[in-house]
């Protein structure tokens, strides 16, 4: 016979809670009750029930969910000390020597913030146990875990998105602002958000405040105007998600869900394929993109000013296989003579770019130099030194310039210090000597990115050239454990060798970014198709100089292999005359000889002709079977300007992740994996917020890296472009939710 509503302990026992009550039964007859928040209490009438028979240890614990040791206390205590005891009023008990009053408050704190007790305990530096201990005494109290609100799945997603393709197109939901920026009524629609469980890609997300502080929209208005349902802004946006997702192309995104690649944009859905190519090439025009590329590299200039002192400029070939006969020139990766396009980049001592110069008809490294290279470092670099400065200093220079053996050359040093002041360094070409193992010194040097190192230098003041073509410079030598000596020329005479030498090994930097953003970033994309005629500047090797040159060459190499035989024939025994083969040696001396002579005559001619011939000529005076046309170059110029800005966000990411001890290979990994992973959005309309839940890594470590990474995001305070949404992002590890402020508007330089 159990009371109605009550729970059954036994056949005899039961309980039920009444209001804020809990009334104990024996059949039908009540017989204890304690509050629902009476520990005491509860733990008194718990061991009567035990002491007294009525129940059964496992009883209790089945229906109270109790410890057995728990109750086993609170029998003993009952047995030895009474039911007084229980109520008793605990006198002189010490305060905790960890927990104190003061900690007991500093962690209630991070517990209404929503920390998790590991996150608590690592810290304030105290025990996991201590600290549960102290929540299960009720000294501490931890409120309950507060769950994302739902938005729409993927699923619902995908039935919405298939639900309108009938109509405009796939993902096609905002119907009506589509129709009216198809009569054009509306031109770029606004960003809205809803909130959405499990989108794809919503890492990507995290890399915004680092786009947006490496220029992203920085003179936007240089590049061509977009009309429409999408605005400039929101194109931007896809292709610098694009690439840090790691599609490498337009045609690549055909294969991902537009409808949930659109919401990282704000919208149903990014262009399709075709529509994507076509707005790219309305935003690059005929100049567009290079009057934007020559902005942008102005800002990064004017930003990283402190690192302008050491440029780097070296060359990379991007190889064409199409129908278009592009010139052939060396590539050094294949170590073949193919058809391609060759870019020379500016970058900065760690492998930051600056710009790039693209170069379809290649006249080498110091014309690019020259023509293209020096006159916008001239003018773009900032905190040069003035005219008075260079005048009162003849050893003072600009600025520094390196690259590799391919731009070694004395008259080109000299006439960059002669005319602008700039200075050069490279390896020194055909090394013949060792200095003296005494001259090394082992110094501490750091390297541009400010680790210490130690190395074997040496240095002298010499001269490069012969003649008028001579200039003075500072020779810079390293020797490494095996004697090898590997030199350094620079006209840059004011720096000493324990600054010179690790800029020059620093280039291997430049080198990294070409294999990392030809991997990543696609800067060896082709982009697009067709061919456009060459500016009639644009000048080309004569077809005819060249057939001629051939053949010089030709020549040359028959003339010394002919001089070679000749002086072995003068080593064999023949050539002594008592010997029996003299006469045969004669006989084939005298072809060598008669054949050495038409080869001069031979060479002459060709050399006379050559003279008659121009090397170059303009592009358009070409044989008609000879021409060639150039690639359209404005959309690999805004692919590439993008792909930079793309790279300095990512490496101003993996710099903050390498303060969690990460090194740059790990750090870039786990940006990769972070912009491919999987996030929920949550807008706040009326907090203004934007809240971008990222799920878990494969690892605790890779977790807690993410979360140092997204509190240093929380503090930018960003607000989404095209929307008034500060953006809050959650990591798995309740510590990013550490550093969330308030909101602050969009930089004024940077409106849309």
């Amino acid at each position: 016979m159990i009371p109605e509503g009550a729970t059954s302990i036994n056949e005899i026992v039961s309980v039920v809670q009444d209001n804020d009550i809990w009334r104990y039964y024996l059949g039908l007859w009540p017989v204890y009750c304690h509050g629902t928040n009476d520990q005491d209490g509860f733990r008194c009438i718990c061991a009567q029930l035990l002491v007294s028979g009525a129940c059964r240890q496992h009883e209790l614990v089945k229906v109270f969910a109790q410890n057995r040791k728990r109750l086993n206390r609170a029998v003993v205590q009952l047995r030895d000390r009474g039911m007084a005891s229980f109520f008793e009023k605990r006198v002189g008990r010490k305060g905790g020597t960890i927990l104190t009053d003061e900690m007991l408050g500093r962690v209630q704190e991070l517990l209404n913030a929503g920390l998790c007790r590991q996150a608590i305990a690592r810290e304030l530096k105290i025990g996991y146990s201590t600290l549960s201990k102290a929540i299960g005494d009720g000294r501490l109290l931890q409120p309950p875990r507060t769950t994302v609100p739902m938005g729409s799945t993927r699923s619902d997603r995908s039935r919405e998105d298939v639900a309108v393709s009938g109509g405009i197109g796939v993902a096609c939901t905002r119907t009506q602002e589509r129709v009216a920026a198809s009569f054009g009524l509306l031109n770029g629609v606004e960003s809205k958000f809803e909130s959405c469980v499990d989108v794809p890609d919503g890492g990507a997300l995290c890399a915004l405040p680092a786009l947006l502080e490496n220029g992203l929209f920085y003179q936007a208005e240089k590049l061509g105007e977009i009309e429409g349902y999408y605005s400039k802004e929101q194109i931007l946006l896809v292709l610098v998600f694009m690439l840090l997702c790691r599609y490498r192309n337009v045609e690549q995104l055909q294969g991902v869900s537009p409808g949930e690649f659109g919401k990282l944009i704000g919208l149903d859905r990014i262009p399709e394929a075709r529509c994507l190519r076509e707005k790219i090439a309305t935003l690059s025009g005929k100049t567009n993109a290079d009057q934007w590329a020559a902005q942008m590299a102005k800002f990064w200039f004017e930003k990283y000013s402190d690192t302008t002192g050491f440029l780097y400029v070296d060359g990379h070939v991007k190889v064409y296989g199409g129908d278009n006969a592009l010139p052939k020139r060396y590539v050094s990766r294949q170590r073949l003579c193919l058809g391609g396009i060759s870019y020379y980049w500016v970058n900065d001592a760690i492998g930051q770019p600056f710009f790039v110069v693209e170069k379809q008809i290649d006249h080498g490294m110091l014309e690019a130099l020259r023509t293209d290279i020096i006159p916008r470092l001239l003018e773009d670099i900032p905190n040069q030194p003035s005219a008075e400065d260079l005048a009162s200093d003849p050893q003072l220079h600009r600025f520094i310039i390196v690259f590799d053996r391919e731009g070694y050359s004395p008259a080109f040093f000299k006439e960059l210090w002669d005319n602008h002041r700039i200075a050069c360094m490279t390896y020194r070409k055909n090394k013949t000597d060792d200095w003296p193992e005494a001259e090394f010194e082992q110094v501490e040097a750091r390297t541009p990115s400010g680790e210490p190192f130690n190395i074997n230098l040496a240095e002298r003041e010499t001269t490069m050239g012969t003649g008028e073509q001579s200039i003075a410079v500072k020779e810079v030598r390293k020797r490494t454990e095996t004697g090898k000596q590997t030199a350094i020329v620079t006209t840059a005479r004011t720096l000493d060798a324990r600054t010179l030498a690790p800029h020059m090994f620093a280039r291997w930097g430049q080198e990294n970014f070409f294999a990392y953003a030809m991997n990543h970033f696609a800067i060896d994309q082709l982009l697009a198709y067709g061919a456009e005629a060459f500016p009639d500047t644009e000048t080309v090797v004569n077809p005819a100089w060249r057939t001629l040159d051939r053949q010089r060459r030709q020549l040359q190499g028959k003339q010394t292999a002919t001089l070679v035989k000749l002086h072995k024939m003068d080593s064999e025994k023949g050539a002594d005359p008592k010997d029996k083969r003299h006469a045969k040696w004669q006989i084939k001396k005298a072809e060598h000889l008669e054949e050495l002579t038409d080869i001069d005559e031979q060479t002459e001619k060709i050399k006379e002709a050559i003279k008659e011939v121009k090397q170059h000529i303009p592009w358009n005076e070409l044989p008609i079977e000879q021409s060639f046309k150039q690639l359209p170059p404005a959309r690999r110029t805004l692919i590439n300007t993008i792909g930079m800005i793309c790279y300095r966000a990512e490496t101003a990411m993996a710099t903050l992740l390498m303060e969690t001890k990460a090194t740059l290979p790990q750090s870039r990994a786990l940006l990769q994996d972070l912009f491919n992973a999987t996030a929920d959005l949550k807008p706040d309309y009326q907090e203004k917020r934007l809240h971008i839940h990222l799920h878990t890594a494969t690892t605790v470590r890779r977790n807690e890296r993410i979360a140092h990474l997204l509190n240093h995001l929380n503090e930018t305070c960003t607000i989404y472009p095209g929307t008034d949404l500060q953006m809050v992002f959650h990591g798995p590890d309740p510590a990013s939710e550490k550093h969330i402020k308030g909101t602050v508007q969009f930089p004024a330089d940077q409106e849309f």
